[in-house]
């Protein structure tokens, strides 16, 4: 029995897509872990920094291919404008080519085709999950994010600098923004004003199906939605991703409120 080589490809482009939403996810559960808030900034800390990479090649000599909760809520919403129109007045509406340094190296896959760009994608977002895993749990400041993540007062009575904590998370979410940013340009070869909605609002959804809060739950929650989003356009038709992709996390929410990974966590008097 032969498989399809184009369900092996699809598998292929839903595991590339999912290691973006994964590294993407990861930011809005590092901050919402800590602060149990959503930072809408991140959508397009995620786009300016696509635009940042593009510019970065392209000085490379590389060119284009053709063709407290409620206040820090509010600032995180002005934040996000402030990015989107920046760019949208500079740069303007239309999409533009992504330099692609990556040479075209490529391997065949019992009928499908794997591509240099996807091993690294894998590898790079692999080893980034790997490090951060070991960053939370194994470092000093790690240690603290966890503990402030658990119960800020207490954390700041231990003597752990809560507000330099707050700041830390927030940069290792953009960082990974970034680094989703770059993996979105080399994979699509092109950015736009809008990426940051349309890609941000899946990882925001890994991250819930996942159980936000939870680093486990927002990678295994980028990597079913990337799968999804490949496989349901494949089974189905790709206007459908959207509607299968919410209609799972809908079951998910209803049956496991908190997510796949996520803990239900008490009320505080």
């Amino acid at each position: 029995m032969t498989i399809d080589p184009v369900l092996i490809q699809q598998v292929i482009n839903g595991l590339s897509l999912g290691a973006m939403y994964a590294l993407l996810a990861l930011g809005f559960t590092l901050v919402y872990g800590i602060l149990e808030l959503i930072n809408f900034a991140h959508f397009n800390v995620f786009m300016v920094s696509s635009f940042i990479g593009m510019w970065a090649l392209e000085l490379l000599g590389l060119s284009g291919q053709s063709q407290v909760l409620t206040g820090m809520a509010l600032v995180g919403i002005g934040v996000s404008y402030i990015l989107f129109n920046i760019i949208l007045l500079t740069v303007g509406a239309s999409s533009l080519n992504y330099p692609n340094p990556l040479p075209a190296v490529r391997w065949d896959v019992d009928g499908a085709v794997l591509q240099l760009r996807e091993v690294l994608i894998w590898g790079i977002t692999l080893a980034l999950m790997l490090a951060l895993h070991l960053f939370v749990n194994q470092t000093r400041l790690g240690k603290a994010m966890r503990a402030t993540a658990q119960d800020a007062e207490a954390a700041r009575m231990m003597g752990i600098d809560v507000d330099r904590v707050v700041v830390i998370a927030f940069f290792l979410g953009s960082a990974l923004a970034g680094a989703a940013a770059l993996i979105f340009g080399l994979y699509y070869n092109f950015t736009s004003f809008i990426i940051g909605y349309t890609a941000g609002l899946r990882a925001f959804t890994a991250a819930v199906l996942g159980g936000i809060g939870s680093v486990t739950g927002a990678m295994v929650g980028g990597l079913l939605i990337g799968l999804i989003e490949s496989l349901g356009g494949h089974f189905f038709a790709t206007r459908w991703a959207d509607v299968i992709i919410f209609s799972i996390l809908i079951l998910v929410l209803v049956f496991v409120p908190s997510g796949l990974f996520g803990r239900a966590t008490a009320t505080r008097a």
